[in-house]
């Protein structure tokens, strides 16, 4: 089949090109914008790509036209797609029916955090030898991709975001994963070009979590009061609270005031605790509770906690997500993602000066 990709250098959408090259599709996409990351990725797996919209490139006819949610009437090409009867779907619609069916999903979802949280989880699962499919919006370094298939039938993390699915369909992406377990691992006013207000992406949350099994799991942070009211909505499934509460089922405690050494309590059925101590290479305790979430999401999948916290050791963070790019005279160079005001906070935060492992100041 030729799936032809409107939009393709979108973080999800050329993740979703890779899933369906692997599946054996021929891949064409376009996009008005292509530059790295996702461009090189795509060139790399043999994906065509042309760069602008227009109706030519609808030429040699696809197959099917997957959508992406930048994209709306007026579109030169999404004109064409809609003149000519083509058959087109979203990308989320896509993931759902072509590579979700069969699939333990596990859906990071958040304001903040979703890249690394859901980078966190596969390389857990991956540490753990379960071969784990995933859509990622970023690059995870200790993969290369932002997107595979992994083993069949082994769980895939998908990161759930509450932006619009396309033009045709203004539900959130998430809705459309019907997760196995989903984090919740935070909730702020966010997309005010979309959402009036906090309580509407509240509602969407709330669609999300109607959509989780009984059989399945909610790990919930235990201080946000938004996330508080999306629960109080309704709720059909078991819910763990993660954080620094003392009753939370998932407890992580600072060993260095930089989180780059903390430990993690885990509390057990019988009313004990469990703990271990996570030592590596990020800092900030934002970090240190992404990886909170995602010991407790593998761990639903057999990842015990002693091995999960040896594996974090060997994690590196996704690119574009404190990465270091360089250092000139001592002044170290960083590139982050972060754009939300609440973010941007937390990745300076966290940028605290200290020596490196073994050694001293200069």
């Amino acid at each position: 089949m030729h799936v032809h990709v409107v939009g393709i250098c979108g973080t999800f959408m050329g993740s979703l090109a890779l899933l369906a090259r692997e599946l054996g599709h021929r891949v064409s996409g376009s996009d008005a914008n292509v530059y790295p990351p996702m461009s090189t990725q795509l060139a790399e797996a043999g994906i065509a790509l042309s760069e602008g919209f227009a109706a030519a490139n609808l030429t040699p006819r696809p197959d099917l036209v997957v959508i992406g949610n930048a994209l709306s009437r007026g579109n030169p090409e999404v004109e064409a797609v809609l003149d000519e009867g083509l058959p087109y779907v979203s990308g989320p619609q896509w993931l759902a029916e072509q590579v979700l069916p069969g699939r333990p999903v596990i859906a990071i979802a958040g304001t903040h955090g979703k890249t690394t949280t859901a980078s966190l989880t596969a390389w857990l699962l991956e540490a753990a030898g379960l071969q784990p499919g995933f859509l990622i919006g970023g690059v995870p370094r200790n993969f290369g991709v932002s997107a595979r298939l992994g083993g069949a039938g082994a769980p895939f993390v998908v990161e759930a975001d509450e932006y619009d699915t396309a033009f045709f369909d203004k539900r959130s992406k998430f809705v459309h994963y019907r997760p196995l377990i989903a984090v919740l691992a935070n909730l702020e006013f966010d997309h005010a070009d979309i959402f009036p207000d906090l309580a509407a992406i509240e509602r969407q949350f709330h669609h999300l979590v109607r959509t989780v099994p009984g059989r399945g799991q909610l790990l919930v942070a235990d201080d946000q009061p938004a996330l508080e009211r999306v629960l109080a909505r309704g709720c059909w499934t078991p819910v763990l609270r993660l954080g620094r509460e003392q009753a939370s089922d998932w407890r992580l405690e600072l060993e260095r005031d930089d989180a780059s050494r903390f430990r993690v309590i885990q509390r057990q059925a019988d009313g004990g605790e469990e703990d271990a101590v996570v030592d590596w290479a990020l800092n900030g305790e934002y970090n240190a509770r992404n990886a909170l979430a995602a010991l407790a999401a593998a761990h639903a999948f057999g990842v015990d906690l002693a091995r999960g916290c040896a594996a974090l050791a060997r994690f590196e963070n996704p690119r574009r997500r404190q990465e270091v790019r360089g250092e000139i005279a001592h002044i170290q160079v960083i590139d982050d993602f972060a754009h939300h005001p609440t973010a941007i906070a937390a990745t300076l935060g966290g940028c605290v000066p200290r020596p490196p492992r073994g050694g001293c100041w200069r």
